[in-house]
């Protein structure tokens, strides 16, 4: 595509109105690829440096997508995976966000920061550095429901202003602790005095910054975060992301033909991996999509009550709340257009 080039006047008859002025500037064409339809997961292997709203951009693009959401933030600092889920997939975020989390980070020993991590201001320093029996020792004290501050520079609002942006502006932070869990944290290696490798199994909500920092104080030398990578997220773990390299490659095989887009999707469902699913009939989906409620009965009628997630001939048709043989539809699903495919392949 070429550039309009607009004509300039002489010197000599500069202040003149000249024919090029006269002549009204055309716009430049712009192409807009058309929104369309598409459902399921991408598992993104999100690089260091890009963040989670330009990875959710990212996505949209590839795909031509009309709704897409990531399910949790993950700092620009950090890589791994990040959850991003395409047209009626986004229905089912909630369900992930509340999925288990396994961090892999390295603290920092000698120095606190205003932030946790490598890009804040040191605050406090230590020459101390801990051995690897001192550091398993008091890991355990932060093993299962506990309380933890968060960051001062975390998304956390207050009086509907983000903590981060306070913090920035100069203003005191004072945030009170939360509850979180965490499963398990083990130290993975000890590279060097200085730093150490730990992993960490947890709930929402948990701040791996927030639990180097506490770490780092318990021993009396300080720390901070200076690497962290999400290993996995409730359904979604690390053979199954997809890095924005071999994402854009398949993308482009796919346009010349080459494969299909479907195959760098994870089906809708799999963010339903804990949910018990439920098959019903084509007459019983039918009244379940106009948001009618389904009677079962009979011996093989189901005897729990819950959340389910209905399927009607092996496709995904509803979420729903089961109670005494009844099924109440709670969220329709209309998976017309591109669905994604169990599995992802790899450029």
């Amino acid at each position: 595509m070429t550039e309009d080039k607009i004509d300039t006047a002489p010197p000599e008859t500069v202040g003149e109105a000249t024919p090029a002025e006269h002549t009204p500037r055309k716009k430049k064409t712009q192409f807009r690829r058309d929104k369309r339809d598409v459902h399921g997961w991408v598992v993104l292997d999100k690089p260091v440096g890009m963040t989670s709203t330009h990875a959710v951009s990212v996505i949209k693009r590839l795909f031509s997508a009309k709704r897409v959401g990531h399910a949790g933030t993950l700092d620009p600092l950090a890589s791994g995976c990040l959850p991003i889920g395409l047209g009626e997939a986004t229905k089912t975020v909630p369900f992930v966000m509340d999925g288990r989390k396994l961090y892999r980070f390295t603290i920092c020993w000698g120095e606190e920061r205003d932030t946790d991590d490598t890009e804040g201001r040191a605050i406090a320093n230590s020459d101390q550095r801990p051995t690897p029996d001192q550091i398993r020792a008091v890991l355990p004290a932060y093993i299962g429901a506990i309380q933890q501050v968060p960051p001062k520079y975390s998304a956390i609002k207050i009086e509907g202003e983000r903590a981060y942006d306070l913090a920035r502006d100069g203003e005191t932070v004072e945030l009170a602790a939360r509850p979180v869990q965490i499963d398990r944290l083990e130290l993975v290696e000890t590279p060097d005095a200085d730093h150490a490798v730990l992993e960490a199994e947890c709930g929402k909500g948990t701040y791996v910054r927030s639990l180097a920092r506490d770490i780092g104080r318990a021993l009396g030398c300080f720390g901070h975060i200076s690497a962290l990578r999400r290993v996995s997220v409730g359904p979604f773990v690390e053979k199954t992301m997809i890095s924005v390299e071999d994402l854009e490659a398949l993308c482009h095989r796919a346009a010349s033909g080459e494969g299909s887009l479907a195959d760098a999707l994870m089906p809708v469902e799999t963010a339903l991996d804990d949910i018990p699913a439920l098959a019903v009939s084509r007459s019983d989906a039918a009244r379940l999509t106009r948001g009618q409620a389904v009677l079962l009965r009979g011996r093989d009628a189901p005897n729990f009550r819950g959340t389910v997630y209905v399927t009607v001939s092996g496709q995904l048709l509803a979420l729903a709340e089961l109670d005494s043989g009844e099924i109440v539809p709670k969220r329709v699903f209309n998976l017309a257009g591109l669905i994604g495919r169990a599995g992802v392949m790899k450029g």
